[in-house]
């Protein structure tokens, strides 16, 4: 999706896997999704489509729950751990996907949307996930919000050392630092508008709760957090908070991440 050289900065050497359920942000994050998703999944057996799926860590969830998955990455390495997990895992480009017209019944794209930095080639990505999902299915689409770094940056006391970054992922949505996109909520509505997508509704992936998570990683990183932090449990305060807030839109610019939402007509 990017020059693989820039891809292989952010992912060789990160075990996804082990983020999404050793820290409690991860573990946060994928109860989200899995929340976030079932309410669009279609009863299985239904094939659903992992574009950007990295080394499969959704698509086993999947899997386990009846659905047939197919899996495509750019990164070779993701394809092979995805492979040896038992997942039919492919390489490629988010751009240009392989399967013919209308054959999933879903489809995720959780990375490849801040992965491109160019409109046009998130437009195509877009497209390219419309045309391979049937009518009456769903594309759901991974974004990170302009805000999340600002916020961020303010809850760790780091703001005055970041504000560069941060006020530049502010004013043009994209930092060269680290190749990544951002998107405000009218932004993502309106790049995923006009490709064959209806209905399309804008999740707080993360939600209130995520800044507690990444709070008690901050903590666990460099020493014991205090027991405050740790009774009761955290994880579950935090989704608490995210499924509170899940009802009142207004919360929707809390979120550093949000999913958003389409269905094909």
């Amino acid at each position: 999706m990017l020059i693989e050289s820039a891809l292989e900065a952010q992912y060789i050497g990160r075990d996804e896997d082990l983020r999404l359920t050793s820290t409690v942000r991860g573990q946060f994050e994928l109860a989200r999704m899995q929340d976030l998703l079932g309410r669009y999944l279609p009863e299985p057996p239904a094939v659903v489509g992992d574009i950007g799926g990295g080394t499969g860590v959704h698509a086993r969830w999947l899997q386990q729950r009846g659905y047939t998955v197919e899996l495509l990455d750019p990164m070779p390495h993701h394809v092979v751990a995805a492979r040896e997990a038992g997942i039919d895992a492919t390489l490629g480009d988010a751009r240009k996907l392989p399967w013919e017209d209308e054959y999933f019944d879903g489809v995720l794209l959780a990375c490849p949307l801040y992965h491109l930095p160019v409109l046009e080639d998130r437009l195509t990505a877009i497209r390219e996930a419309t045309r391979v999902t049937r009518p009456g299915g769903f594309v759901a689409v991974v974004a990170l919000n302009r805000t999340a770094n600002l916020i961020g940056a303010t809850l760790a006391n780091q703001l005055p050392d970041h504000e560069p970054v941060v006020r530049e992922i502010l004013e043009s949505g994209f930092s060269p630092a680290n190749e990544t996109t951002y998107h405000s909520v009218p932004q993502l509505r309106q790049e995923l508008s006009g490709h064959g997508l209806d209905s399309i509704t804008i999740h707080a992936l993360t939600g209130p709760g995520g800044w507690l998570a990444v709070t008690l990683d901050a903590h666990f990183q460099h020493h014991q957090p205090p027991a405050s932090l740790t009774t009761p449990d955290p994880l579950q305060t935090a989704l608490l908070s995210s499924r509170l807030a899940d009802r009142y839109p207004d919360l929707l610019p809390t979120s550093s991440q949000f999913l958003a939402v389409g269905q094909r007509v």
